[in-house]
């Protein structure tokens, strides 16, 4: 990847509806090899996919707490099962098996405390292996996710 390609990735990042047009002439390209590039950008895997960035807050989705998990001692066959437990749970937007304690780290969206009260008692605390969840309330969002290549212009 070139400068050129870094300044697509980007550019795609922050507004990834821009027209092939628009593109080409914000990184100074004619629309063909833009086009070009973007296409090949895709075929390999740097671009995965284009997603809108949605409010959750009229989803129904809201609340999104971070919840901390320990696992039992246990062997592989319970964190393989928690783990396809955890990944079909609507609720689960993020999950991340982490180094040392705890084990995971879970990004979860529901409507409100209420819902995650529920969510906490009926579902999370009930998954295989569960020994520990401690919940993580954000206070404020100091920094969102802005892409990968926010700032490196």
């Amino acid at each position: 990847m070139d400068r050129i390609d870094r300044m697509i990735l980007h550019e795609l990042e922050q507004d990834g509806r821009l027209t092939n047009a628009d593109l080409a002439a914000k990184v100074g390209l004619t629309p063909t090899p833009c086009l070009r590039r973007v296409r090949n950008l895709e075929r390999i895997g740097v671009i995965r996919g284009y997603r809108a960035d949605l409010d959750g807050s009229f989803l129904d989705s809201g609340f999104q707490p971070f919840a901390t998990v320990a696992l039992k001692q246990g062997d592989w066959h319970l964190m393989t099962e928690f783990e396809a437990k955890v990944a079909a749970l609507p609720q689960v937007l993020e999950a991340h098996r982490l180094f040392g304690d705890p084990d995971y780290l879970l990004r979860i969206a529901v409507a409100d405390i209420t819902a995650y009260e529920r969510f906490y008692a009926e579902t999370l605390c009930r998954l295989p292996g569960v020994a520990q969840v401690t919940t993580h309330l954000t206070m404020k969002v100091v920094k969102g996710n802005r892409g990968l290549l926010a700032g490196h212009e």
